[in-house]
């Protein structure tokens, strides 16, 4: 930093400062401190020095742009307070670090509204490409018609249209519910947070199929729409346990559906799984915590927003290839809250 001669307030050294420190022309500094043209080694050295000396830090954008080659990501997800998401983002972080890009990170929190915002400041900064976890196809259609790169994580939209990386939420889904089937259950309740995004949609297919091929009836009234609030889901999982003709098991879809579940069997002083199963798509810390520990399906998000990553590096290389959807598995973790059902 150095000081304003006018009112004395400390600012950001610039490329001009560092030349009058190295008794270069701006020219030769840029040269020096990109690495790019001729440079006499000592004239390089002093060049660097009086950066290091100043504080310098180059302007990365206003070279991207001079380059035509920027170094930035963009990734846009959906709630940070969720581990999940917060593990997809340390996945592309960690990555594209290695690679040499540095990421900028938007949580959207759930809003559409936010979404196409975070958008459109991708697009400004001039992005090589983006991660969402898309709330709709338009963030992923805006961005494309921007000519912007775009990888669909977790959730998947535009399939033709862009890349993307998923779980195969419907086959485990079912794995799940065969489970509890297998055991004898026959009333076995979904929460569920959303069937109109391929997460949940895919899901609760799994989850039907699995009752279809087992000659068992579905049932819409045990079927709880709770969203993503473990309040909400705890408050509805004891209005369903108290009914006479309860559920003998439970299917949560996320991790926080499933943290309302299980606090709705303490309130009720309900022994899980003595009392009724517990199940969770989505692994959480609190899980492998309490006992019995709650059989979850652990989807690895770290390895999800690695593999979201390296598939946009190879997209910017080749950007007329195919799109591509690449699936994932996701590994069931039993923990003991899974049992036949009691005698009635």
């Amino acid at each position: 930093m150095i000081e304003n001669e006018a009112d004395g307030v400390p600012r950001r050294a610039t490329l001009k400062d560092v030349a009058l420190a190295a008794g270069v022309s701006q020219s030769t500094t840029s040269r020096a401190l990109s690495g790019e043209g001729y440079v006499a080694a000592g004239v390089r050295e002093r060049v660097l020095a009086a950066a290091d000396s100043l504080g310098y830090v180059p302007h990365a954008m206003a070279r991207s742009l001079r380059k035509q080659d920027s170094r930035t990501i963009g990734v846009l997800v959906s709630d940070l307070r969720n581990a999940f998401y917060a593990d997809l983002a340390a996945g592309i972080a960690a990555r594209a670090r290695r690679e040499g890009y540095t990421m900028m990170l938007v949580d959207d929190q759930g809003s559409t509204e936010a979404e196409m915002d975070a958008a459109k400041a991708f697009v400004a900064t001039r992005v090589a490409g983006v991660v969402v976890t898309p709330l709709s196809g338009d963030v992923t259609d805006y961005l494309l018609r921007q000519h912007i790169p775009v990888i669909e994580a977790d959730r998947q939209f535009s399939a033709g249209k862009c890349d993307a990386v998923i779980i195969d939420n419907a086959g485990v889904a079912r794995r799940m519910t065969d489970h509890l089937i297998d055991l004898g259950h026959r009333r076995i309740a979904l929460f569920i947070d959303e069937t109109t995004w391929t997460t949940g949609g895919e899901r609760a297919a799994g989850y039907r199929s699995s009752l279809e091929d087992s000659g068992i009836a579905a049932d819409p009234s045990l079927v709880i729409a709770a969203g993503w609030d473990a309040d909400g889901a705890r408050k509805s999982a004891i209005d369903i346990l108290a009914r006479r003709d309860h559920p003998t098991a439970i299917f949560a879809a996320n991790n926080l559906l499933a943290e309302g579940v299980w606090r709705a069997t303490n309130d009720l002083g309900l022994r899980i799984p003595e009392d009724v199963s517990v199940v969770s798509f989505d692994d959480s810390e609190w899980m492998s915590m309490v006992s019995p520990g709650i059989t979850a399906v652990a989807q690895d998000a770290v390895s999800l927003g690695e593999t979201a990553l390296d598939r946009l590096l190879r997209r910017l290389k080749d950007p007329a290839a195919e799109p591509e959807t690449i699936v994932l598995e996701a590994q069931v973790l039993p923990r003991g809250s899974t049992a036949a059902p009691r005698a009635l």
